[in-house]
């Protein structure tokens, strides 16, 4: 132990040694660098308003495709299909059986299939001719609007529009269907939907609650507290839905809400 010692103390001078007597050359910093200029600018010195104009529109356009997702769930059918897919759901007591991937798919094509004489009318009138440069960018959107507009103040209900025109306080004097904001058509027709869904929602509880008050009442009956009466009402409730067609029925009386 102590030769182990007097190695490790004599390595230590040793290096002590070299590095007082090694020869460090320190160089100074140079007294002047030449960094190159940054400089940001928008297009060149000779652009025109014109131009800034231009790539404002453009980030409008790409702020309108970031919020395309809540224009589509708020402005379209896919707000009602959506919430009735999930009453179903709750109706039946399958939440794990069916992927909400799978319901959210089936209610975006349903979407697209309902909307598409929507879209065609507002490509018809307002996109195509603007493409073509048959009108300008505020004719393009009057008549893009239009079609929108039919669509959703068919399915808001009157009551609904009077609250947010009242509220907004809006000229109810000049108000057409024309001219309505989306500001203030949209919550209405949002809460008119989310009604209607719930409307339909509890048309489509009320078989499976009988059927799960015949098997509770059958359980009970038995002395069988202790089986829960969902797990044995769920296969009873697969099968009238099966028998009944309910998918045919459920997307047929969605879609017919519509039209």
């Amino acid at each position: 132990m102590k030769k182990n010692k007097k190695m490790i103390v004599f390595t230590l001078m040793m290096a002590l040694g070299i590095m007082m007597f090694h020869t460090v050359n320190a160089y100074a910093a140079p007294s002047s660098t030449n960094l190159p200029q940054l400089n940001i600018s928008l297009g060149d010195n000779n652009g025109a308003p014109q131009d800034y104009v231009s790539s404002i529109r453009i980030l409008i356009f790409f702020t309108i495709i970031a919020l395309l997702p809540s224009i589509v769930i708020m402005m379209t059918a896919f707000t009602r299909i959506v919430v009735v897919f999930s009453f179903l759901k709750s109706a039946i007591g399958v939440q794990q059986a069916v992927p909400n991937q799978i319901l959210t798919g089936l209610a975006i094509f349903l979407t697209l299939f309902i909307m598409t004489p929507v879209y065609n009318e507002m490509n018809k009138n307002g996109i195509q001719p603007y493409l073509e440069n048959k009108i300008n960018q505020d004719q393009a959107f009057e008549e893009v609007s239009k079609p929108l507009k039919t669509f959703m103040l068919k399915q808001t209900r009157e009551k609904d529009l009077e609250l947010f025109v009242e509220i907004g306080k809006a000229d109810k004097e000049n108000l057409t269907k024309e001219n309505i904001s989306f500001t203030t058509l949209i919550p209405a027709f949002a809460i008119s939907e989310l009604k209607t869904a719930f409307q339909i929602g509890f048309l489509i509880y009320l078989p499976f609650l009988v059927i799960d008050m015949v098997i509770s009442s059958v359980l009970m009956s038995m002395g069988m507290f202790m089986l829960p009466p969902t797990m044995v009402s769920l296969p009873f409730k697969l099968i009238l839905f099966v028998m009944v067609d309910g998918w045919y029925l459920l997307v047929k009386s969605l879609i017919q809400s519509f039209m």
